[in-house]
């Protein structure tokens, strides 16, 4: 027999950015709940506003199947006495497992039973499951609350569980289960109970409660819109996700509004404008037609009332204030050319022991340089200039107020103090990218001043955090300096820009410059520590696009030497790792491998070759020089030694009683070995 399960945890209002995780977790851990007891069900809901938690399972079993079970018991010597009768310890196992003595049987010298395992009620499964369910979730800012022991996001006021239209006793922090909820604290139907689970989101729209979230996010857009369209505006959503998101859980039943505010504020850069209302007020901006900004914007309210007067004056109101500093800022700061501030960043602390902002802009400057040359890029004016500028507009007083704006508003006092706009544009995107999949830099002076900027941030935090790494190096919830973001950036950078760039050789010259700079010594792992650091990001990044084992067998031929070519090397073996070539080469560079396992490279001598096969292998390895930048031929070239290698294995002893012959032919095998070791790390694969 199957019913639908219901569950809705009532809380004070939530942190908007717990509850898109909390939907996630709770799914999981009730996916894994109904797997882990058996127990049937056709699809798990999860829905959820500020004030609610609500799972709803359709056509959930409720009870587990009973089963016959193979019981293992004591060991025969010790199951039967002399006479063959069975012990106490065999008469305790029957008794144990409610079977009668005639019903245990010998199987591989130990006793056995079949027990049959009667199997729990779905209520009772879930009653002692569910409090531990929604305790496990994880958050941030969690605390404890009242008397209460466990912490939680928000105290629990109430909680429905229910199977069909029937009560299911449970309960969490104390609040036990009824079929009773609230719908949203002003509606007229605030009191309200459920009859059936199957209802749960139809009785709650009676109390003014849109508890579906999709259907919740779909009323904003289409509300939004609306509005929009009736004042001849556009809304662009599409660079809007971040805050529809905060909007649809902030609200539970969502009204939208026009307010303005004076047309004069629009003199400032919009990506100001945009910013304040966007996420310091959580409003939606619009445009008109043309693409210009509009005075006008769009404010969503979890209100249930017709008058938005106070609400509306309340927002005009507090908009204006936030862009009358803008204003204020803009015009303060727009006195002096950007080149004029960079002296102020002598007075900013970049970390604590590694100087000042100014300090990092120097140290930029010279690692754009060297990437530069890298590059073979002749004309470097811009690309140092752009260096030079990128940090001074955190000098700045709008900066200061908003923070988010770094970068932009660099652009902006770039442009309006003559600079040239690749030069511009470069500060900007040198932040870039601002997340792990967002944009990367457009213009060449933003792709090598942002590497330039985080190898310096990420080498930095590692020499700062010398002694002391598991507090301060990024970890899977800690991301000091944002180093895991920097990597991907770098690395996303390199790759998609198809750049010729050996990163290594750059961290070595950014630890370098740093340790001279400030007289600090490096422990001599450092850079095998930042090297692990950036694959680790690599592999991260592509797990999901390859094989685990693909990607760490061609990680451990050095990446950061040139990553366009990794991804090249990692798709190429992707294609081959069903060919029976292939195989056969993997099977030989392993076997290479471990016979060279613990020993020491050895010259090699023609002279001390004994047998034919060994100079038939040398030969064939000798022949073989195909360019392994054409990796695709260079793997259909090895086919060519394995017969000789084949050959060798089944007549010669590479550990011959002679000293000299056998380190003769282990310097053969390194030779072969270095054929294999251009492709990947076969062992790894």
């Amino acid at each position: 027999m199957k019913k639908d399960f219901l569950l809705e945890i009532l809380v004070q209002e939530l942190p908007y950015k717990f509850i898109p995780s909390a939907i996630e977790q709770l799914k999981s851990s009730f996916e894994k709940l109904f797997k882990d007891n058996a127990l049937d069900y056709s699809k798990i809901n999860v829905w959820a506003t500020p004030r609610r938690l609500a799972v709803l399972v359709d056509d959930l079993s409720l009870e587990q199947k009973t089963i016959l079970k193979d019981v293992k018991g004591p060991i025969l010597s010790i199951a039967k006495n002399d006479k063959s009768e069975f012990s106490p310890a065999a008469i305790g196992f029957a008794k144990k497992n409610n079977v009668d003595l005639s019903a245990l049987y010998e199987k591989d010298n130990y006793i056995w039973a079949k027990v049959e395992i009667k199997g729990k009620s779905a209520a009772e499964i879930l009653k002692e499951n569910t409090q531990n369910l929604i305790l496990k979730l994880q958050g941030s800012h969690f605390m404890r609350w009242g008397y209460n022991s466990e912490k939680f996001s928000r105290p629990i006021e109430n909680v429905v569980a229910m199977f069909d239209d029937e009560v299911i006793e449970l309960s969490i922090l104390d609040k036990k289960s009824t079929n009773a909820t609230q719908g949203h604290r002003y509606s007229k139907n605030r009191y309200l109970t459920i009859d059936h689970a199957k209802n749960y989101l139809e009785i709650l729209k009676k109390g003014d409660v849109i508890a579906n979230q999709k259907e919740r996010q779909d009323l904003i857009v289409k509300l939004a819109q609306e509005c929009a369209q009736e004042n001849n505006l556009v809304i662009n959503f599409d660079s809007l996700e971040e805050l529809l998101e905060e909007v649809t859980f902030i609200t539970e039943y969502p009204r939208a509004f026009l307010c303005e505010f004076d047309k004069r504020y629009l003199q400032i850069p919009d990506i100001v404008t945009t910013t304040v209302m966007t996420q310091h007020q959580r409003y939606f901006p619009l445009w008109d037609k043309e693409g210009k900004l509009s005075n006008k914007f769009i404010t969503i309210a979890n209100y249930l009332g017709d008058d938005f007067s106070n609400i509306k004056a309340g927002n005009q109101r507090v908009i204006t204030a936030r862009l009358e500093d803008g204003v204020f800022f803009y015009q303060e700061d727009t006195k002096t050319k950007l080149i004029d501030k960079i002296d102020n960043l002598k007075g900013m602390t970049f970390q604590k022991g590694l100087g000042t902002l100014f300090d990092k802009t120097q140290r930029m400057i010279k690692l754009s340089d060297i990437i530069a040359s890298e590059l073979n890029i002749e004309d470097k004016k811009d690309i140092l200039r752009c260096a030079q500028l990128s940090k001074c507009d955190l000098s700045t007083k709008l900066v200061f107020e908003f923070t988010e704006l770094q970068g932009f508003i660099g652009e902006n006092y770039a442009l309006l103090s003559g600079e040239k706009m690749n030069v511009a544009n470069g500060i900007c995107e040198h932040y870039f990218p601002l997340g792990a999949n967002s944009i990367l830099p457009s213009v060449l002076e933003g792709k090598v001043v942002s590497i330039a900027d985080k190898i310096d941030t990420i080498c930095a935090l590692f020499i700062s955090t010398q002694g002391d790494k598991k507090k301060k190096r990024p970890t899977g919830s800690n991301d000091p300096l944002g180093a895991r973001r920097a990597a991907i950036g770098i690395i996303r950078t390199v790759i998609e820009a198809k750049m010729e760039l050996n990163l290594e050789k750059i961290i070595e010259q950014s630890l370098e410059m740093l340790s001279k700079e400030f007289n600090i010594s490096l422990e001599d792992t450092i850079l095998d520590e930042i090297k692990d650091f950036f694959i680790s990001r690599l592999q991260f990044m592509y797990e999901k696009d390859f094989s685990t084992n693909t990607i760490k067998a061609c990680s451990n031929t050095n990446p950061l030497e040139n990553l366009t070519s990794f991804i090249q090397k990692v798709e190429i073996i992707t294609k081959y790792l069903n060919n029976k070539d292939f195989e056969i080469i993997k099977e030989n560079a392993i076997r290479v491998n471990r016979i060279l396992k613990d020993t020491k490279t050895q010259a090699l001598s023609e002279n001390l070759f004994v047998l034919s096969e060994e100079k038939e292998l040398y030969s064939a390895i000798q022949a073989h020089n195909t360019n392994p930048k054409d990796l695709d031929n260079y793997i259909n070239s090895l086919n060519q030694l394995i017969n000789p290698i084949v050959n060798f294995f089944d007549k010669v002893l590479v550990m011959d009683k002679d000293e000299k012959i056998k380190n003769n032919r282990l310097a053969l095998l390194y030779e072969l070995a270095k054929k294999f070791s251009v492709i990947c790390d076969f062992e790894a694969l």
